[in-house]
């Protein structure tokens, strides 16, 4: 059965047995597994950065310095933009919604917005209101805090629940049911582990 539930009550409820997986797109970090296990990761999307056109803006310190970088309340981008960006003078926003982030790309009101690139593909770039905007600088990788890949939380002690599903992922690894599925499904190139 299928539980709907906001996602920043994911793990809470996973531990209050309201269901027992979460299957969220759900990036394995450290701080996370601190609270539930995960499975072995599944594939990766990559960060990247939004920018108009020519901006020449890059994903670094030095490029964003004195910028206004809009990232979503909650989530890994911000975790990273704030650790990283924030301490060198880069001005980072957050919203509570993607799409307040992209009207204020779109007004001029941030330089740049920083997100999974898949969001940041199907959600703004392939829309009207992404014309004249694209993927700024390369993809921005950091496995402390940016996580290892997308994965299935379980309870820490669902060891039996965890070994199914790893055994099913390896399966449909193995067999090319998650290569297919992710060129059909998905707008950017995701790293499968």
């Amino acid at each position: 059965m299928w539980v709907e539930n906001s996602f920043d009550g994911l793990i809470p409820a996973l531990e209050a047995r309201k269901f027992n997986a979460i299957n969220s797109d759900m990036t394995i970090t450290d701080q996370r597994r601190q609270a539930i296990d995960f499975t072995d990761p599944i594939y990766t999307i990559p960060n990247q950065m939004i920018a108009k056109k020519g901006s020449g803006l890059q994903p670094t310190p030095a490029s964003l310095k004195g910028k206004h970088v809009g990232v979503l309340q909650g989530t890994i981008q911000e975790t990273y933009a704030k650790a990283r960006w924030a301490p060198a003078g880069v001005d980072v926003v957050p919203y509570q919604t993607q799409d307040q982030i992209y009207a204020d790309l779109v007004s001029g009101r941030l330089d740049a917005s920083f997100q999974d690139a898949e969001a940041a593909s199907k959600g703004f770039l392939k829309k009207p209101q992404g014309a004249g905007f694209e993927f700024a600088g390369p993809a921005v990788s950091d496995e402390k805090l940016l996580g290892a890949g997308v994965g299935y939380g379980v309870r820490k002690n669902d060891k039996a629940l965890k070994d199914a599903l790893n055994g099913a992922l390896k399966e449909l690894k193995a067999d090319g049911t998650i290569d297919r599925l992710a060129a059909k499904y998905f707008d950017v190139n995701v790293v499968l582990k």
